[in-house]
C-alpha cells in the first residue's frame, strides 16, 4: 500500500498553538513500528502545481499565498503565520492527495498521511485549512481522464465546507458530509448530502447514520473513485469534537466505509483530516488504525 507524507516541511507555528502538527510524524513512526509497512511503502509526494491547484482555486488567491501577500484578516481566518514552510507543505499535502488517488486507482487503495483540508474555499482558507486538497485531487482525476464520477465521503467531525461550496453544481463530484450540528463551521455551506448529529452521538447512532448516508451516497455518485477524510475528531475525548465515539466506533466507521467501497469494486483515496484528543497518542492511535484497515482492505 502506497503512503504519502509531508510532515518532514516544517510549518513554523508559534509557541502555544493549539493545532497539533507532530502528530503527522508520530503518525509515520507508529506505522513504521506497527511492523505492517515498509520504508519503501511510505513515498514524499511532489507538490501541486498551479495549474492542478486552479481547478479548485482562484489563480488570483494562489498567487497571494505562494508570494506572502494574503492580508491579516485572510490569514488569521487560516490561523498559521504565512511562511515559506507553510507554502511548500500545503502544496505538498495537495499533492500527496493528488498522487494517493493516482495509486488507489491502480492498486485499490492509497493514502496521504495528512490531508483533508476541507475548510478552504475556492478563494480563501480558513480552519488551517489553505489548499482544498479533496477538490484538487478530484479535478485532477478528471482532467487526467483518470475517473470521471467522484464521491467525497467526509466523516471529519466538521462539515467540509470549503468542500461544499467548491464543487457546487457539479454534478459529477458528490459530497458526503457526516459532522456535528454544533460544531464549526457555524455557517454551514450545503453539501450534496448532509447528515448533522448531536453533541454526545454515541456510536450506534453515528454507525446508522453513516450506513444510510453511505448507500444513499453511492446510489446516486455511482463513483468510479472514493476520496476518504476519515478524521479523528468524533472521537469521544477530542477537544474540539463534541461528538461519543470510542476507538470502537471510529474503527467500525473505517470498516464500514472500507467495506463499502470494497464491496463495490471502487478504488479508495485515504486522507487523515483532523484530530485534536487531548492527548496525543490517542490521536495517533486512531489514525494508525484507519491506514492498517485500508490495508487490510487491499491485501484481501
Amino acid at each position: 500500500m502506497r503512503l504519502y507524507y509531508s510532515d518532514v516541511f516544517v510549518l513554523p507555528l508559534p509557541a502555544g498553538h493549539r493545532f497539533p502538527m507532530e502528530k503527522y510524524a508520530r503518525l509515520r513512526q507508529a506505522l513504521l513500528a506497527s511492523g505492517e509497512f515498509r520504508e519503501s511503502d511510505f513515498h514524499l509526494p511532489p507538490a501541486a502545481s498551479d495549474e492542478e491547484l486552479a481547478r479548485a482555486h482562484d489563480l488570483d488567491y494562489i498567487h497571494r499565498v505562494s508570494h506572502g501577500r494574503l492580508d491579516d484578516k485572510a490569514q488569521k481566518a487560516i490561523g498559521f503565520p504565512w511562511s515559506a514552510g507553510m507554502v511548500e507543505r500545503s502544496r505538498r499535502s495537495a499533492g500527496a492527495t493528488l498522487s494517493a488517488c493516482r495509486a488507489a486507482l491502480e492498486d485499490g487503495v492509497a493514502a496521504n498521511l495528512a490531508g483533508g483540508t476541507h475548510h478552504a474555499f475556492r478563494d480563501h482558507g480558513e480552519g488551517f485549512c489553505v489548499f482544498n486538497d479533496a477538490a484538487v485531487a478530484a479535478r485532477a482525476m478528471q482532467a487526467e481522464g483518470l475517473a470521471g464520477r467522484i464521491l467525497i465521503v467526509d466523516c471529519d467531525v466538521h462539515q467540509g465546507n470549503g468542500t461544499a461550496s467548491i464543487l457546487a453544481g457539479d454534478d459529477s463530484i458528490f459530497t458526503f458530509s457526516i459532522h456535528g450540528a454544533r460544531n464549526y463551521p457555524f455557517d454551514k455551506e450545503q453539501s450534496d448530502l448532509d447528515i448533522e448529529l448531536p453533541d454526545g452521538c454515541s456510536d450506534a447512532a453515528y454507525l446508522l447514520r453513516l450506513e444510510e448516508g453511505l448507500h444513499t451516497a453511492c446510489d446516486i455518485a455511482r463513483p468510479d473513485l472514493v476520496i476518504y477524510l476519515a478524521g479523528a475528531d468524533p472521537y469521544q475525548d477530542d477537544r474540539l469534537g463534541r461528538l461519543g465515539l470510542s476507538f470502537g466506533g471510529l474503527e467500525e466507521r473505517d470498516r464500514m466505509v472500507f467495506s463499502n467501497s470494497r464491496r463495490q469494486g471502487i478504488p479508495l483515496a485515504l486522507a487523515m483530516a483532523g484530530g485534536y484528543a487531548r492527548q496525543i497518542d490517542d490521536t495517533v492511535k486512531i489514525h494508525c488504525t484507519t491506514v492498517t484497515l485500508a490495508k487490510a482492505m487491499l491485501d484481501r
